[in-house]
């Protein structure tokens, strides 16, 4: 099974230059439990730079996504959030978590030399992605920094790992490799009634 793995400039998530063409990845959306994460950052839409409302507001800019690609396996991201973020975040880390069910959403755009263009090659499309966070011997898969991020002084920012494992049901994962060589990976195995 092939294992993805996107490494992400934090400094063109929050600050996009139209003449690089790093990875550039943004967390979506993300709901950890009752917790609604705010999409609470302006950043720019890659696909979107020649457009006058090229802006999206998301949860998070990613620095690293990894998925070992099969059915069962994680889907594990560090990302840089926003301080009420960081700060609903702590809260959660330090409190007993009877529901860590997740729902989120991610994408990570890539720039096709080709076309000269950037396409999204690893997102969840429009439907977010339904799981639980990763136990690693018996402690949760999540952490928060308590001091702010100093790749990206402003806004102030923090950075944020977490490990999600599927929920019991098949789910897609969308990939490119250019604008438009697309497909589709599963993640997620329906349970048997």
């Amino acid at each position: 099974m092939a294992s993805s793995s996107f490494s992400c400039s934090v400094l063109q998530g929050f600050n996009f230059q139209k003449d690089s063409q790093e990875l550039v990845g943004h967390l979506d959306s993300l709901k950890i439990g009752d917790k609604e994460f705010a999409a609470d950052m302006a950043v720019e839409d890659p696909t979107k730079i020649t457009e006058k409302e090229g802006t999206v507001k998301v949860v998070g800019v990613l620095s690293h996504i990894y998925w070992e690609g099969g059915y069962a396996d994680p889907v594990q991201f560090s990302c840089n959030i926003s301080a009420p973020n960081q700060q609903d975040a702590v809260v959660l880390q330090h409190t007993n978590l009877s529901n860590t069910e997740v729902v989120f959403a991610f994408s990570i755009y890539c720039y096709d030399p080709v076309s000269k263009v950037f396409y999204k090659a690893f997102h969840t499309d429009t439907t977010p992605l339904n799981g639980l966070i990763e136990k690693s011997g018996g402690d949760l898969s999540m952490n928060i920094n308590i001091t702010a991020s100093d790749e990206v002084m402003s806004p102030i920012n923090y950075d944020f790992f977490m490990g999600i494992m599927p929920k019991e049901e098949m789910q897609s994962i969308h990939y490119a490799v250019s604008e438009s060589g697309k497909f589709v990976k599963n993640w997620g195995i329906t349970a048997e009634a």
